[in-house]
């Protein structure tokens, strides 16, 4: 991987130039943002997944639903078997599934019980969305660079480990790094979410402080809450699982964070199986993770909450073993000025 990164390097200054003329044109008003029927909160960031976008979602929709906010979801749905706009909840009902919504959609519509939509026309899907259901504000899943929609807050949510991390290839632009766009970029957004997740708190190096400046800046984390039995549903606390000789298995952007916190609470993580990011189970992985649980002598299999939604069709071909899921939940450190701000954006 690191050799193909090298070898795209070329490539970057092309990615930087489309990148650049696309943003001066949205500044300059010649592509222009439309407005929906509704108060829109975009969420996103500028790096190639694990920064915490659909935790903050899950976040902001509980947030708004405790405050009397009709609150609904729009997503793209990455990896989705399916094409257009689909409804996949109207937050009381399911219409869907996993494989036709994506992963991360669906985790959410099933976690907040709120309305949730996927479409690649954003405009056109957060009216269809607006009109189904009736919602009065609008979260947009992973929208920083998507700026056709008018945003009423644009929050950016940051890794701490990247901004941390100030290797070339780490803070250099796609195909041959891990950023989106430049990190002049994130002047556009109206707050920046630093999310340590399960880190302990950093500052943001000096020379990267001055494109953070006039921006509001809240610094968040993940906290483990318990474990989940796929099959069942069934809720344990984290005390139960100390010692536990499980095999890990996860398919996300980074699983770095997500090994480190099961250390944390005392799971042994010397077996596991780590997939890329979104992967799509087929029997074909089921298999392998049943070889590996038996020739590993495993208790249980542990996984994370967005495998797990994915998991839970092969419930039967997994019936003989224990799998469960690690429950987190993002914590906003200064939270009483972060509802503040983000109900004077939307009221």
């Amino acid at each position: 991987m690191k050799v193909l990164r090298i070898i795209l390097l070329p490539l970057v200054p092309l990615y930087a130039a489309v990148i650049k003329v696309r943003n001066k044109f949205f500044d300059k008003n010649i592509f222009k943002a439309k407005k929906v029927d509704a108060k829109v909160i975009s969420v996103g960031n500028i790096t190639i997944g694990g920064s915490g976008k659909t935790p903050l979602v899950i976040y902001l929709a509980n947030l708004l639903k405790k405050h009397g906010k009709s609150v609904g979801v729009l997503s793209r749905g990455y990896g989705r078997k399916s094409k257009g706009y689909l409804l996949v909840s109207d937050g009381k009902k399911i219409f869907t599934t996993v494989d036709l919504s994506g992963d991360e959609i669906f985790h959410t519509a099933i976690e907040c019980n709120v309305p949730a939509a996927v479409s690649e026309s954003r405009f056109e899907g957060a009216k269809k969305l607006i009109k189904d259901t009736g919602i009065n504000v609008l979260i947009l899943d992973d929208a920083y660079q998507h700026r056709w929609i008018n945003r009423d807050a644009n929050l950016l949510i940051c890794e701490q480990r990247f901004l941390l991390e100030t290797s070339l290839m780490n803070q250099s632009l796609l195909p041959s790094g891990n950023m989106r766009e430049p990190l002049s970029s994130i002047k556009r957004a109206d707050a920046v979410i630093l999310n340590r997740k399960f880190s302990e708190r950093k500052n943001i190096p000096s020379k990267l402080a001055n494109y953070f400046e006039g921006r509001e800046i809240f610094n968040g984390c993940y906290k483990a809450i318990g474990f989940g039995d796929i099959k069942n549903h069934t809720k344990y606390e984290l005390e139960e699982f100390h010692g536990q000789h499980s095999l890990i298995v996860s398919g996300v952007a980074n699983p770095y964070s997500f090994l480190n916190i099961l250390k944390q609470v005392h799971i042994n993580t010397d077996n596991k199986l780590i997939f890329k990011d979104h992967k799509d189970y087929s029997l074909k992985e089921v298999q392998l993770i049943r070889k590996k649980f038996y020739s590993t002598n495993s208790h249980s299999v542990v996984t994370t909450e967005k495998d797990a939604v994915k998991l839970t069709k092969y419930s039967k071909e997994l019936d003989d073993i224990d799998i469960f899921f690690l429950k987190i939940k993002l914590k906003i450190d200064n939270e009483e000025s972060f509802i503040d701000f983000i109900l004077n954006k939307i009221n």
